[in-house]
């Protein structure tokens, strides 16, 4: 699944082309994705100019002059393709503008696109439960400690909550550990105040590294350009397993399953 580096380089590369444009039109090759395409989708969407885009954890977000947004999920397999050659089977919806074609393609159908008023962003269900985003001035030390408090669940399953921390997944989240030093298996209440100083700018340190790297390109994910990112090539612990360490003496990554996903660590060097 693209997770939130891919999402954020994903609406980097789209609003190249997309910011300020007017949609000439917009056509939907089939009537839905994993749901229903909103039904005055095209409607609201053709003729109107785009006045910036963004993104909300693991959603990218294409705002418009008339009051309206458009948000999208890339699902399992989802990802934008701009002046295709041809169109394909899995493209599902096309926007067009002048001199430019944008096809967001998902074989999987995981993905869905919705229509809110830009003024009820935050009231649109998945988000008004979300925590801070981990690149923004919310995810702090404190919010931390205070979202932790007295839980028994291991940190790693904690940092995977949306609720807690808005847009981390998987990889991040066991590299982000690495980095900080905190073993996955701890429970999050029992992690200290030195260890979330830490644990903070671990976070931002990966997620940054990996959209400059253009995200990770797992599996089929790519860029809007098409092109692969390879933050892949610098992870420390994930997928690493019976590898050696690369920060400590003697150290052997292990894979273990928590909440029915694998998680990568030293044993060593995360206590």
């Amino acid at each position: 699944m693209p997770e939130l580096p891919e999402v954020e380089t994903t609406v980097r590369g789209l609003a190249r082309f997309l910011d300020n444009a007017r949609i000439e039109r917009l056509v939907l090759n089939r009537p839905d994705m994993r749901f229903p395409f909103p039904p005055d989708l095209v409607q609201a969407m053709t003729g109107a100019r785009i006045s910036g885009l963004g993104r909300r954890a693991k959603y990218g977000l294409i705002h418009t002059e008339s009051g309206r947004t458009m948000i999208f999920h890339l699902g399992m397999s989802g990802r934008w393709r701009i002046d295709p050659e041809r169109i394909e089977k899995h493209d599902h919806l096309l926007i067009e503008t002048d001199g430019h074609l944008f096809a967001l393609n998902d074989p999987r159908r995981f993905g869905f696109v919705d229509l809110v008023d830009t003024a009820a962003l935050e009231s649109w269900p998945a988000f008004s439960v979300m925590g801070p985003e981990p690149l923004g001035p919310g995810l702090t030390q404190a919010h931390l400690h205070a979202a932790l408090q007295g839980r028994k669940q291991a940190i790693k399953l904690l940092l995977l909550d949306q609720r807690i921390v808005a847009g981390l997944g998987n990889i991040y989240v066991c590299e982000a550990l690495f980095m900080a030093g905190i073993s996955p298996r701890k429970p999050g209440g029992r992690v200290s105040r030195p260890a979330l100083e830490r644990l903070v700018p671990a976070i931002r340190a990966v997620l940054e590294q990996s959209i400059e790297d253009g995200g990770s390109s797992l599996r089929d994910y790519a860029r809007p350009d098409g092109e692969l990112g390879y933050f892949a090539t610098r992870f420390q612990v994930y997928g690493r397993e019976g590898q050696p360490c690369m920060r400590c003496d003697g150290g052997i990554i292990r894979r273990i399953l928590q909440g029915g996903r694998s998680t990568w660590y030293c044993p060593n060097c995360q206590k």
